[in-house]
């Protein structure tokens, strides 16, 4: 079954390995392997989120996710969008951006690495956005680090606060820049301004998102409403109830829906990357393996039936990405590691994991010592 599940995705990894090693040596595995891991483990959200609605789907609207949409989830957002970023920001074509990066490494380097303020400050912004809605998310139960979550998710009741507390790192992220530039000389101030420019338009472009995302699940809300009602009247009729897999226009929500959700998801994945490697080719090859298990982790998933087993993965994977934001912006002025940077976020996620399985073995004797009434603390496990 995991094989049959996961053939491809393990086919394809091995294969992305050794591309890494021809292409640049064992420092290039490395990063190509953190890539994936960094792009699985950011993801492992998306494919619960995924196997939660696609069950609700037929088979052949299914179908039609686990091919097309994964054409457009690995080629689309992990393949082209990278070297759509570069494009823009080095201000090349995107065919110029490949050949450059192809057969002119140190010219593309170059280009890439003046370009990079503006990359990190974009990227900087949207991954910020989605760690500060999770973290001040106040309707959420269930809470891993209850010490600082708690009094966070208290705070997210006032109005528009992510977007302020955003706006203020990205202004003192200017600042410092600014400042920094003009005592080295001030040949750089006038990025201050791009710098600014380029996270106003990442903030932009994550409520974009969020609301494309928003505007599909009110649609798909109404459908489920009148699936509903039309059961209800076929019950007061006494006709048969049968739980049908929606089809047609309902299922054509689902898809649409489906497909704004992973490329939000992989938003993240993808500017994260920028933190770990500038090279389109390592990132193309990383995302690449890690969008494939996203595929056949949903597929497991769907089939077994088995939804959010490690509760605490999801705040791993939103620390990762609140911590990938800060490192971004950091490097807007100072270099980091790319090996730091890929450690931390992974680091973060075996943490969540490993408090996952703590709490499902606390569950456990909870429930076997009182005969099951350990649901009631399934809210308050945590660290």
């Amino acid at each position: 079954m995991v094989l049959k599940t996961f053939g491809w995705s393990f086919a394809v990894t091995a294969l992305g390995l050794v591309a890494a090693i021809f292409y640049g040596g064992w420092q290039a595995f490395g990063i190509v392997a953190i890539l994936s891991v960094l792009e699985i483990s950011l993801s492992f959200d998306n494919a619960v989120i995924n196997a939660g609605i696609l069950k609700k789907m037929n088979a052949f609207w299914q179908k039609i996710f686990l091919t097309i949409g994964i054409l457009i989830a690995v080629f689309g957002m992990r393949l082209v969008f990278p070297v759509v970023i570069v494009a823009v920001s080095a201000q090349l074509g995107p065919i110029e951006a490949i050949d450059l990066s192809f057969n002119d490494p140190d010219r593309y380097k170059e280009l890439v690495t003046d370009a990079h303020p503006s990359i990190a400050a974009f990227g900087g912004m949207f991954l910020l956005m989605i760690f500060l809605d999770f973290i001040f998310d106040e309707d959420r139960d269930i809470h891993w680090l209850r010490w600082i979550e708690r009094p966070l998710a208290k705070l997210g009741k006032v109005d528009m606060l992510s977007v302020c507390v955003a706006l203020i790192i990205l202004l003192i992220t200017a600042m410092t820049f600014a400042t920094q530039a003009h005592q080295h000389g001030g040949g750089h101030v006038d990025k201050a301004a791009t710098v600014m420019l380029s996270g106003i338009a990442g903030l932009i472009t994550y409520l974009v998102v969020g609301g494309l995302s928003g505007f599909f699940e009110g649609k798909l809300e109404e459908e489920e409403e009148r699936e509903h009602e039309a059961e209800e009247e076929a019950k007061e009729k006494g006709k048969p109830v049968t739980g049908v897999a929606l089809a047609g226009k309902a299922a054509f929500f689902l898809f649409l829906y489906l497909e704004v959700l992973d490329a939000s998801f992989s938003f993240d994945g993808v500017i994260g990357a920028f933190a770990i490697t500038n090279e389109i080719v390592l990132m193309a090859l990383g995302l690449g393996i890690g969008a494939m298990y996203v595929r056949s982790l949903t597929v497991y998933l769907v089939r077994e039936g088995t939804l959010d087993d490690y509760v605490y993965l999801e705040h791993g994977a939103h620390y990762a990405i609140g911590a990938l934001s800060i490192i971004l912006l950091i490097t807007i002025q100072y270099e980091i590691n790319e090996f730091i940077t890929g450690s931390v976020g992974v680091i973060l996620i075996a943490l969540s994991f490993w408090s996952s399985v703590r709490r499902n073995r606390a569950l456990a004797a909870e429930s076997g010592g009182d005969g099951g009434s350990g649901s009631k603390s399934e809210v308050s496990t945590g660290v």
